[in-house]
């Protein structure tokens, strides 16, 4: 992996947020519990009593037997489960990189580290907040059939570029976004997953997107938790809004393929929705829990796009974007909401390559069943 630049100097735009750069996803939880002290909280407790039955694709968005309303993953893995020849960077949190379901597909340069924290100016971004193990346990979690879950790219490389801290101001948050867009473009970084985001415009941001743009990058990028209509100026959400042909725009939908109340949306500004409610996925110290918002619907885009280039290394970050778009699944609710009319279908989208149709579905011995619904904001039920 490239180290990370000399500090640039940054123009005074950076400095002029009165806002505070955050995660798409609902930073104060409802709750963060263990399984074992719910008995406070019977809707908190039957999530979990659910999320317990389900088979090794815990994730209702990978599949559920409820409704139609996952990425259709089973049927995409018959056609590809991906390749660690694709690197994915997560521009988060950081990184849990011995976590159980995430160790085997975390990326290791020769000197072992897994990417670079911004927010401490060192190697190995260590995750102690959740939000950055949780995205990329969606995008790229191991498959077991015995425990965990299973990410959307069961074979993938995932690094981790830190960049936010909650004590940050929102300036140094952005400041530290662009500091590792930088870094993730020089990595070798094939995708950029950015969950996050703000209302300003950033010369700088957008300056370094275009130096994606020009690598061949593709940037998956959250729509925003603002329950707004960015296609409104006044509710533009970036770097979802910046428009770059590199850049694919996620809104977050529920099991009945509705948007989920904190989601933005956006005819224009915003491309497809994937799942991003009640999410099982992985967390700090080798557990796992429940999150909610568009951070976790970009990751399902994420794990898709890894699962294309996998088959076809030769696609282009435009390309990437119209298969995803073109092949998903189309709703009435979502018509008017995003600019394809859909959520995302990975089957669909590999099958846009020419690939032949998979065989029918073997008899699942695992029942796939789906999680209980739960509040709309953001909750974390941790396993261990």
């Amino acid at each position: 992996m490239m180290k990370p630049a000399a500090k640039n100097q940054m123009s005074p735009s950076l400095h002029a947020f009165n806002r505070r750069r955050k995660f798409v996803a609902t930073i104060a939880a409802i709750a963060v519990l263990s399984f074992g002290s719910l008995a406070s909280s019977s809707k908190l407790r039957q999530a979990a009593k659910d999320a317990l039955k389900l088979s090794s694709f815990k994730n209702w968005g990978i599949a559920n037997a409820r409704a139609a309303s996952h990425v259709d993953a089973l049927e995409a893995w018959k056609i590809e489960k991906g390749s660690k020849n694709v690197l994915v960077a997560v521009i988060d949190t950081g990184l849990d990189a011995n976590h159980p379901d995430l160790k085997a597909n975390v990326y290791r340069d020769k000197d072992n580290h897994y990417g670079f924290d911004f927010v401490k100016n060192g190697a190995d971004p260590i995750d102690e907040h959740g939000h950055g193990t949780h995205v990329a346990g969606i995008i790229g979690a191991v498959a077991n059939p015995k425990t965990g879950v299973s990410g959307v790219a069961q074979s993938v490389s995932i690094e981790s570029v830190k960049y936010y801290a909650d004590s940050n101001t929102g300036a140094v948050n952005l400041k530290n976004t662009v500091k590792a867009i930088e870094w993730a473009v020089n990595s070798g970084a094939k995708i950029i997953n950015y969950s996050g985001g703000g209302p300003e415009f950033a010369e700088e941001e957008y300056l370094a997107l275009k130096k994606a743009e020009a690598k061949g990058i593709l940037v998956v990028a959250a729509a925003g938790n603002e329950r707004s209509d960015t296609d409104k100026p006044e509710n533009y959400y970036y770097p979802s809004a910046y428009r770059l042909t590199n850049i694919i725009s996620v809104a977050a939908t529920d099991i009945n393929n509705k948007l989920i109340r904190s989601s933005n949306w956006g005819k224009t500004k915003v491309d497809v929705t994937a799942p991003g409610e009640n999410i099982y996925s992985t967390l700090p110290n080798g557990r796992y829990g429940f999150m909610t918002g568009t951070s976790q619907a970009t990751a399902f885009v994420t794990g898709i796009a890894a699962l294309l280039l996998a088959h076809d290394p030769s696609l282009t970050p435009a390309k990437i974007k119209d298969i995803i778009r073109g092949s998903v699944d189309h709703y009435p609710e979502l018509k008017d909401k995003v600019a394809s009319g859909g959520r995302v279908n990975a089957k669909n989208a590999l099958l846009a390559l020419g690939v032949k149709t998979p065989l029918p579905a073997s008899k699942e011995t695992d029942v796939i069943r789906s999680i209980a619904r739960g509040p709309s904001a953001m909750v974390e039920a941790l396993s261990k």
